[in-house]
Order: C-alpha cells, then structure tokens, then sequence
C-alpha cells in the first residue's frame, strides 16, 4: 500500500482518469505504480514524451535491455515485472528469461551485454562513470547520440523507479507473465 491517497478509479477525473483508463484497457486493473504517479498527470506525460523521444533513436530492444539492467540494480520489482511483460513482444520468453536470470550468459551481442553493463553502472555509481565507460561503447560502435540514449534511458528508470519505490507503490505482478518468467525476473533482486 501506498504512502499517499489515491483516487480509486472510480473517483478519478480528468487526466488522472486517463491514465487509470490506459491501465485498464492494457493490463484489466490500474497498477499501483500508476495511482501513485497519476498525483502529478503532467509530470507522467512528461516522462512519457522523454520515453518516446529516446526510443525513437534507441529502439524498443534496446530500450528495454537497458531498462531490465537498470531496474536490477535498483532492486525494482516493479520495473523488472513491468518490462519484463513489454520486452515478450520483442523477445520470446525463453531469450527473455536467460537474460533476466544473467544477460552477460544469455547470448546477448558483446554491444548488448556492454550497454547493459553500462546502464547497470549509471544506477549504482554513476558518479563513478568515466572515458572509459562511452569509450567501451564506442569501440563496440555506439555513436555518441546513441550512448547519450542509453545514458537518459537507465536514467530514466533510475527517476521512475525510485519514485515508486519511495511512493511505497505495491509490487504487482502484471497479466501475461508465467511463473518461471516472474521468477527469472525477480531472481537478480
């Protein structure tokens, strides 16, 4: 349970109702994470306008490996089960929780493992970042633009997850992911 109040959906209005609705329609319930978030409308559009915006350049795979190394480090349930259930229409499950349980062995591209590597680094130390961290990318022929993607990206979820995780949002287990995927996903926590 969350630290705050939030309107139940049948009381939400206006935007707020909006962004309940798109969980309906999506996963049949407004998850937590959102009836916490949803306090402040503007500010989910906001972060749903820099979503779209990195993964306009990054792509959706990238995005979401980025996403999954960086919700590890976070220890997000959240995300981890969120994007987990995003990631099985790029990835079939059986790829998916390789990497969820250890993407540096699950088959990933060199240029993949280093970029989650990278997002993993940015939500545990980013003040530790250096040269070497982009030039590791750039060797593995990231252009700057894109390492600067993958840099907003993980810190994107390093904003979004520690906010729900502050908020006191409930971990939810969202509709289409199996045991054995849930597991795999939680298990690096």
């Amino acid at each position: 349970m969350s630290i705050i109040r939030t309107p139940e959906p049948s009381e939400a209005t206006g935007e707020v109702a909006a962004l309940y609705q798109e969980d309906l329609d999506e996963l049949g319930y407004v998850a937590d994470y959102t009836r916490v978030m949803s306090m402040n409308p503007e500010a989910v559009r906001a972060f749903e306008a820099l979503i779209r915006s990195i993964v306009a350049q990054l792509g959706k795979r990238r995005y979401e490996l980025v996403t999954l190394a960086a919700a590890q480090a976070l220890h997000s349930a959240h995300c981890r089960l969120a994007h987990g259930r995003k990631t099985l229409s790029l990835i079939d499950e059986d790829e998916l929780e390789r990497i969820a349980r250890d993407y540096r062995n699950a088959g990933l591209s060199e240029a993949e493992v280093a970029m989650m590597d990278y997002a993993e680094k940015i939500s545990r130390a980013s003040y530790a970042m250096t040269d070497a961290d982009a030039e590791r990318l750039r060797d593995l022929g990231f252009t700057d633009r894109e390492i600067v993607d993958i840099t907003l990206a993980a810190a994107a979820r390093n904003y979004y997850s520690r906010a729900i995780q502050a908020l006191g949002a409930a971990v939810q287990v969202p509709p289409g992911l199996s045991d054995r995927l849930r597991g795999a996903l939680l298990a690096p926590l």
